[in-house]
């Protein structure tokens, strides 16, 4: 065995290298990522961006476009990455009610003998004779299961909550499938007209450029008077500058849509030609009072202020549980090699309470606050129910503007139409300048291009309508389903127009699974309860027409219906 003095000596080395350890940690540095570092990390990331997504083979649909987003979007795998998280979590938080079952292994070891005195019990004077109880160096050994009553009571109560947290993860995922899909309609609706104004626009350019170079010319040659012909270049330029303004704005639709159906960057789209005569007004003839009880119930925003109502009551359950005596219960199987022991195995069994005494003191404190946090949640949540409300009657608002904004410039169009081609017929008879052709030109391709910004605006309003409402299309899970058959499923998932009309539809029964049930009359339980709320939030808006609401909710769901 080393002596005393050998194992002081490594005492002092152990402290001073343990001294220089943790010098050694106080003073480091932080280190920068080389390039050496970010290529490879670089280029797993783009393999990893681009795994699994099929190659767009053909004319690209609107269906296809928004199955894809749906399918590939890298912020819905994100939103769908976390609502897996917090299924697991809530999977480890139903194990804190297990008993607690803990195996443990010790060794003891002490350069002298552990060497005790004694005294007679009698008269007090102490036994001249010594004795050792414990060897040197022994091993122990223990497996113990203990399990309180009151983990039992704080574990159900979190995983309760934790099962909530989930649910208003389902409807943040929802959310932002609804925002998703909105930005995809007006991307586009932005590339289509790219794609089908880049040609013209790219040749009434070309014909200005050149009659601003004739132009030029016949001034520079005394042709014409020179305020006559730098008048002319003026309307020219001033076409040029409007013509480039409408190309620049084009160029980054196709950037835009590819970023969100998560397609390379740069490839060219090409875009199947949509009809465009897809906009009904069968949104606009939903009662109100429909809207706003489908919006109470499926709103996501308004159902996630529930859940958190929801946690705030189960936290004050869980304050009212610390509240209480614990019972500890244990037992356990034990060994010791130590020889100086008569039995080195026996078994050990205990129950124990416990009861902080301060909490006679700070209990009434603590109820308080968990009530004023259930306060709190309910107030957010009528507050959210205000904003909704308010919402669904912008959103319509918004959407009966943007149909007549779209009927307008449709007639717009047709007239300036119809105008280009007059005056094409005149320039090919040579009785009309160039001017005159560039400047009707302009006014074709800007009157087209304002119709494709109405449809857009249509699309995006009627799709704001329906996120506030809380409505996805009626698809299955998209990690299960193929490209294929998603698009197919989108494509016959008709708006829900015709059936709020008559019936309300109800809330998706379990928002952790995304799974909106089918349209359908709402209880009549429900919508007695629903009717005061709604009352009163028609009299606050009539009479507070300057609220706000909040900003429109926004969301990436799996399974839903309309």
């Amino acid at each position: 065995m080393p002596t005393r003095s050998t194992w002081f000596r490594l005492g002092r080395l152990s402290l001073a290298l343990s001294t220089l350890g943790l010098a050694a940690c106080a003073s480091l540095a932080p280190v920068a990522l080389t390039d050496k570092d970010l290529a490879p990390a670089n280029l797993l990331d783009q393999q990893a961006i681009r795994k699994n997504v099929e190659p767009i083979t053909g004319p690209l649909t609107l269906d296809e476009a928004m199955a894809r987003a749906l399918k590939y979007n890298l912020d819905r795998r994100a939103k769908l990455m976390e609502e897996a998280l917090a299924l697991g979590q809530l999977e480890v938080s139903q194990f804190d009610m297990l008993p607690k079952l803990l195996a443990q292994a010790g060794y003891s070891w002490r350069d002298n003998d552990r060497v005790s005195n004694s005294r007679d019990p009698v008269t007090g004077t102490p036994v001249t004779n010594r004795f050792i109880s414990s060897d040197r160096t022994h091993n122990t050994n223990e497996l113990g299961l203990s399990w309180s009553l009151l983990d039992v009571g704080m574990g159900y109560y979190g995983s309760q909550q934790q099962a909530s947290r989930l649910l208003i993860a389902g409807e943040k995922r929802r959310k932002a499938m609804h925002l998703l899909m909105q930005d995809v309609r007006t991307a586009y609706w932005r590339a289509a007209s790219a794609q089908i104004l880049r040609g013209d626009v790219t040749k009434t350019i070309a014909m200005a450029e050149e009659a601003l170079d004739d132009s030029r010319k016949a001034e520079a040659e005394r042709v014409r008077n020179p305020l006559d012909a730098l008048r002319y270049q003026r309307q020219l330029l001033e076409n040029l500058r409007l013509l480039e303004s409408i190309d620049q704005e084009l160029s980054s639709a196709l950037i835009d849509l590819a970023s969100l159906i998560n397609a390379p960057v740069g490839q060219p789209l090409s875009l199947a030609q949509t009809d465009l005569k897809n906009i009904s007004l069968e949104a606009t003839q939903v009662p109100i009072a429909r809207l706003e009880e489908a919006a109470l119930m499926q709103n996501p925003d308004l159902r996630e202020q529930h859940y958190n109502a929801r946690i705030a009551r189960e936290e004050t359950r869980r304050t009212m549980v610390r509240l209480f005596p614990n019972v500890t219960f244990s037992y356990g199987l034990k060994y010791d090699s130590d020889s100086y022991l008569v039995n080195r195995h026996w078994n050990e069994a205990g129950l124990q309470m416990s009861f902080n005494l301060f909490n006679l003191m700070t209990g009434p404190t603590q109820i308080r606050l968990a009530e004023a946090g259930v306060a709190l949640a309910d107030q957010r949540r009528m507050a959210s129910q205000m904003a909704v409300i308010t919402q669904v009657h912008l959103a319509r608002l918004q959407l009966i503007n943007a149909r007549g904004q779209f009927d307008r410039a449709d007639a717009i169009y047709a007239t300036d139409s119809k105008i280009a081609q007059v005056m094409r017929s005149r320039q090919e008879a040579q009785a009309q300048s160039k001017l005159d052709a560039v400047s009707n030109e302009t006014a074709a391709i800007l009157g087209l291009l304002r119709r494709y910004q109405a449809l857009a605006q249509v699309q995006a309003a009627e799709n704001r309508l329906m996120a506030t409402l809380g409505l996805e299309p009626q698809i299955g899970s998209t990690g299960e389903l193929s490209l294929k058959d998603l698009t197919d499923q989108l494509g016959k998932s008709a708006a829900p127009w015709a059936k709020l009309g008559g019936k309300v539809a109800q809330a998706p029964a379990d928002a952790g699974q995304s799974a909106a049930v089918p349209v359908a009359a709402a209880p009549a339980a429900l919508a007695a309860a629903a009717a005061p709320v709604m009352a009163a939030a028609k009299a606050t808006l009539v009479n507070a027409p300057g609220n706000v609401p909040a900003k429109p909710a926004a969301s990436v769901a799996g399974k839903g219906k309309w």
